[in-house]
């Protein structure tokens, strides 16, 4: 696979780089069409990157008002959880910011009785927002599982070949197993993807994905990501080594 990428030192220099692509586009989205819509990943990797947010260098000069933050999956726990994705950034974003800050949060509805009626409730959620089209989001922030797997789309999983939802409950071999996850209906239209890759257990696959033909469907599903936008890996130095 032909892969766009680039390599920094360390994580900090990494979330560093990421923030500043985040806030660029964000400028870019707001002066063109009025709003930004950025779509989020879990997973440890952007947590300094939402640490950095925070601090007052961007919480004074970042157009927060007209930023409407969603998520690619979400773990089907409560929002409180320590594993939930949109809890983690809550957490370490969101509630930083102060009562001023003005928000526009759109989690996942991970506390809901019915997996399937949650996916169509955010699925409709996006709707309203984007309209009838398959949603374009400005900025798209993915991870990458150990097997290849990104957002919460695993290998062999039949959500990798859904074509019409945009929003899928599934059961992943992860813990805990019940998601929510986007479908490449909508990851494959974003306008800017961003891979943020760190650490050296996640070497292996980055090399796998790497050295895969660019011919035929990937065993991968990270490698299946192909947006109609930019897509950059950015990766530390332990995962590009």
């Amino acid at each position: 696979m032909k892969m766009q990428k680039r390599v920094f030192p360390d994580i900090d220099a990494l979330s560093l780089a990421a923030l500043d692509e985040v806030v660029r586009i964000t400028n870019q989205a707001v002066a063109s069409h009025g709003r930004c819509a950025i779509s989020l990943s879990g997973g440890h990797t952007p947590e300094r990157m939402f640490i950095l947010w925070a601090q007052e260098k961007y919480r004074a000069a970042y157009p927060w008002e007209r930023v409407h933050f969603f998520w690619g999956d979400d773990r089907y726990v409560a929002h409180t959880d320590p594993l939930s994705n949109y809890g983690v950034a809550k957490t370490l974003l969101f509630d930083k910011l102060g009562a001023n800050v003005p928000l526009n949060i759109h989690p996942m509805p991970t506390e809901d009785a019915d997996p399937s009626v949650a996916a169509r409730a955010y699925a409709a959620e996006m709707r309203n927002f984007f309209g009838t089209d398959p949603p374009e989001f400005d900025v798209q922030l993915l991870g990458l599982g150990g097997e290849g797997h990104t957002a919460s789309l695993f290998p062999n999983s039949p959500a990798l070949d859904e074509q019409e939802a945009w929003v899928l409950p599934v059961t992943v071999p992860a813990t805990p197993p019940r998601r929510l996850t986007m479908t490449y209906p909508v990851i494959n239209q974003a306008r800017n993807t961003y891979f943020l890759v760190a650490g050296e257990s996640k070497r292996e696959i980055v090399r796998a994905i790497a050295a895969e033909p660019d011919t035929g469907v990937s065993q991968y599903p990270a490698a299946r990501v192909k947006p109609a936008g930019t897509l950059l890996w950015m990766l530390d130095q332990a995962a590009a080594s």
